[in-house]
């Protein structure tokens, strides 16, 4: 269980670890002080949400249908790989240095557009509930590698978004971002593997 567990916190930490929009929102409302713990709210939520029906979901479709899983399986591999590839094509270029200039507005627009970002992107399904859905399926204990999963949105969203004051600095230099890159690329492909390889 506790294997499942730590798997599932490890994957869904570096799925989420990825700079998007959501990501970017929430460090720039942090980096602002403003409805921070709306937004973490709302996000971490929101993952809580897609990751529970991914799991659950999954496990009900690969009990109809077997061989669902073997499809899932190359499927997400060939997908961690292209996302390793983008993250490591941004490593290697660089990238712009995130602005501390956001949205700002009142509560109900900075939830707004916390719910918009979120549930609006495609690739959230993708990773939250197909990736981690078909990867949970392989889990010994497939709830506790959701659990996993959860746990790390929360951690993640919390440390963001109250921790941004603290990174303001360091993500004011465009190479803070190429490491973060590099790193998620190799999180990406050491994942692909792991599928690959069985």
């Amino acid at each position: 269980m506790t294997a499942s567990l730590l798997s599932g916190f490890g994957l869904g930490l570096s799925l989420i670890l990825a700079i998007g929009a959501q990501n970017a929102f929430v460090l720039r409302q942090g980096l602002r002080g403003e409805h921070v713990v709306a937004v973490v709210l709302v996000c971490a939520l929101s993952e809580s949400i897609l990751v529970t029906s991914g799991v659950l979901g999954f496990g009900a479709l690969v009990s109809a249908a077997p061989w669902i899983v073997p499809v899932f399986r190359w499927g997400g591999a060939a997908f961690l790989v292209a996302y390793g590839a983008r993250a490591a094509w941004s490593a290697w270029t660089g990238g712009a240095a995130l602005a501390a200039e956001g949205q700002g507005g009142d509560l109900r627009r900075t939830v707004l557009t916390a719910l918009a970002i979120t549930w609006l992107n495609p690739h959230v399904y993708l990773d939250t509930v197909m990736l981690l859905g078909s990867i949970s399926t392989q889990a010994p204990v497939p709830l506790a590698f959701g659990a996993g999963a959860i746990v790390a949105a929360w951690v993640f969203f919390g440390a963001l978004g109250f921790g941004a004051t603290l990174l303001r600095p360091l993500f004011a230099r465009p190479a803070a971002w190429r490491v973060l890159d590099a790193c998620i690329a190799l999180v990406m492909w050491a994942i692909a593997a792991g599928l690959l390889l069985g």
